[in-house]
């Protein structure tokens, strides 16, 4: 539009809301307290209509596969087996996105995602990946160098390593030793990070015990970064479970990757 035009529509725009947009001074322009609200609020608008535009039109074009997992589950279940989809599928784009909720498939355009709970869940296609099996980690060094833990009830004598996590609800160790047959336990002290590779990390790094969930640490453990405790195990009765959209077509790489997912899980059938 040329400036001449501009200026007749914004005139006319301000006769419309009877308000002025503008400070209008010699070589210059400034929004009034009206045209700051108006700018601001417009601005989000067209940001959600070229935001949902550009959704859409990727529904139409794009090749990629978006899969959609905690941090933890994407270093440790993830990583390892990677090369084994690059080599079953080399001409997929996969593409892994980390997230602290759980995202709504269809608004946000996830082709696939994982979820730990019971299920099910709206507008969601599933299949369970694995049983959730928490059971105590520590380094090999932190583990060695424990006192007598020949009874649940002694490892409260050690430093703790607790997940708290922002939005998602997960296992306390209260409830862990509350099913182990020690109720009404006050664990106060440890160390307390928001996201499951911090944990993970942390034992690691000798600062602790933490709660393993077999399906993410079992590759850890292989590597003996890691040493368990599996006898002293919780089965919640949860799963971790692989989702995909209900409502909407996959594509035929979304397909691949969901199948190879499945075929790499503790329930391939």
């Amino acid at each position: 539009m040329q400036q001449p035009s501009v200026s007749a529509a914004i005139k006319q725009l301000e006769h419309t809301l009877g308000v002025s947009l503008f400070h209008r001074a010699h070589r210059a322009v400034n929004l009034t307290a009206a045209g700051e609200r108006l700018y601001a609020d417009v601005s989000r608008a067209l940001a959600d209509i070229e935001r949902s535009v550009d959704a859409v039109r990727q529904r139409g074009q794009a090749t990629h596969v978006t899969l959609s997992a905690s941090s933890a589950f994407t270093y440790y279940w993830m990583m390892p087996k990677l090369h084994r989809l690059r080599a079953a599928h080399p001409e997929i784009d996969l593409r892994m996105q980390s997230s602290d909720r759980e995202p709504d498939l269809d608004a946000e355009n996830i082709s696939l995602g994982i979820r730990l709970g019971a299920g099910p869940w709206l507008g969601c296609s599933m299949h369970r990946l694995a049983d959730e099996v928490i059971f105590p980690v520590a380094s090999p060094r932190v583990m060695a160098a424990a006192r007598n833990l020949r009874s649940i009830p002694n490892l409260l004598h050690e430093r703790l390593i607790h997940l708290e996590e922002p939005i998602r609800e997960r296992p306390t160790w209260s409830q862990w030793f509350a099913h182990h047959g020690v109720p009404n336990t006050r664990v106060a002290g440890g160390l307390r990070l928001n996201d499951y590779a911090l944990v993970l990390q942390a034992a690691v790094a000798d600062e602790g015990f933490a709660f393993g969930w077999e399906h993410i640490v079992r590759n850890i453990i292989e590597r003996k970064l890691l040493v368990a405790k599996p006898n002293w195990s919780w089965e919640t009765g949860n799963g971790i479970y692989l989702v995909w959209s209900s409502g909407r077509e996959m594509s035929a790489q979304a397909k691949q990757v969901r199948d190879w997912l499945i075929s790499e899980s503790d329930y391939p059938g």
